[in-house]
């Protein structure tokens, strides 16, 4: 895989940019702009290079078609503010765009080409569409590592086209996943939570050969309370997942990991409640379980200190209320007061784990925080996703 940063010579080269710009808009407003303020390092460079910059993203699942409120037009302006230049938004027919110089018609030096789901080709993989895209540029450079799970034609037929790079952001985050699945320090660590077990099931299961400690937290920690023999009352739980658990107990007694649960936890009767702390065999059966206990909290952050690396996807409890945010809470603490002492790798993800670490304006605090969702998990899965293997 070649990055875009050791290549020479990019000037008034035209760059087909892969992006992941597919940021939550409410009203034509965007609520959140992680993903943007993650890619502007890549923008900079391409400028300073003196590169000509063509962009290619998407919002939402238009499905093929054209659907006005999820243009890209509130991202475009966005972009232009945070980086100060003047872009243009392309919405003409890419398929009627067949000129390669495309860029004398205007000023401008960086582009967005309209949503590219709203091509149905896109999400066909679809051989001519990829042509047609590569067509426009002279290099292709893939900063969408959120998006490189799926053999889409922007993210895996392009690079067939064109010479191919991995972007900074995309190196660095395959740099941090790389630290914790094959250059690991040890002991290494897994935090993971989640509502439902049956997600994670091949996560946990490539993770437990690998780590010394996997803590299970979040809604799927109910299953493995239930399992040894407590009531969880009314929370959040996946159905007949006794075999899961099993298999997971059983390979990590074969592999000498330790899995750890919950000893003590905080239920509540609704999810609006009153916060009480309870013991595992105290639970009632119009109660719920929100968040981790003391003891556990306890627990975990002696494991955390005693760890040189730290994997975190997923919170420990129903964060979105202060009530049940304290163990969540804890939890990041620990791992960013380990940090700062450079006595921990640290990398989080997931998407409730980065509204919970922006939520504690803490997300520049871990060594790498990625708001990938499926591609981080398959790559922990251990899958070979479309997007790296076009890449090399």
């Amino acid at each position: 895989m070649r990055s875009i940063i050791n290549e020479k010579n990019l000037k008034n080269k035209k760059i087909l940019l892969r992006l992941d710009l597919n940021v939550p808009l409410h009203k034509n407003k965007i609520t959140d702009t992680t993903r943007i303020d993650k890619i502007i390092p890549t923008l900079n460079f391409l400028i300073k290079e003196k590169a000509k910059i063509i962009i290619l993203s998407h919002i939402g699942r238009p499905k093929g078609k054209v659907v006005k409120e999820l243009s890209l037009k509130p991202v475009c302006e966005e972009l232009q503010n945070k980086l100060g230049k003047k872009i243009r938004l392309i919405d003409e027919n890419i398929k009627e765009i067949n000129n390669k110089n495309f860029f004398n018609n205007y000023n401008e030096e960086i582009f967005i080409l309209e949503n590219i789901r709203f091509y149905s080709e896109e999400e066909q993989n679809d051989n001519k569409f990829a042509e047609l895209l590569s067509n426009l540029g002279d290099m292709y450079v893939n900063e969408a590592f959120s998006c490189s799970h799926r053999a889409h034609t922007s993210i895996y037929k392009i690079p067939k086209f064109l010479p191919s790079f991995s972007g900074l952001q995309l190196d660095l985050e395959v740099n941090a996943l790389n630290k914790i699945t094959h250059e690991i320090s040890r002991p290494i660590t897994c935090i993971i939570g989640g509502s439902k077990i049956s997600t994670k099931i091949n996560v946990i299961k490539n993770l437990i050969p690998k780590f010394d400690n996997i803590i299970i937290v979040g809604g799927m920690a109910n299953n493995f309370i239930e399992y040894f023999g407590n009531s969880v009352g009314k929370s959040v739980k996946d159905k007949n997942c006794d075999k899961i658990v099993d298999e997971i107990i059983s390979l990590s007694k074969k592999e000498k990991c330790k899995i750890i649960y919950p000893e003590d936890v905080i239920v509540s009767k609704d999810l609006n409640g009153s916060p009480q702390k309870k013991e595992l065999s105290e639970i009632l059966s119009d109660e719920m379980i929100l968040d981790i206990g003391p003891k556990t909290i306890e627990k975990i952050t002696k494991i955390i200190d005693n760890s040189k690396t730290i994997l975190w996807n997923g919170p420990a409890g129903y964060f979105e209320n202060p009530n049940f945010a304290y163990g969540s809470i804890q939890i990041a603490k620990k791992i960013i007061e380990n940090n700062k002492a450079n006595k921990i790798f640290s990398v989080a993800g997931g998407g409730d784990t980065v509204s919970l670490l922006n939520n504690l304006n803490a997300v520049n605090e871990f060594n790498f925080v990625s708001t990938a969702g499926g591609a981080f998990l398959e790559y922990l899965e251990g899958k070979n996703l479309p997007g790296i293997t076009a890449l090399n």
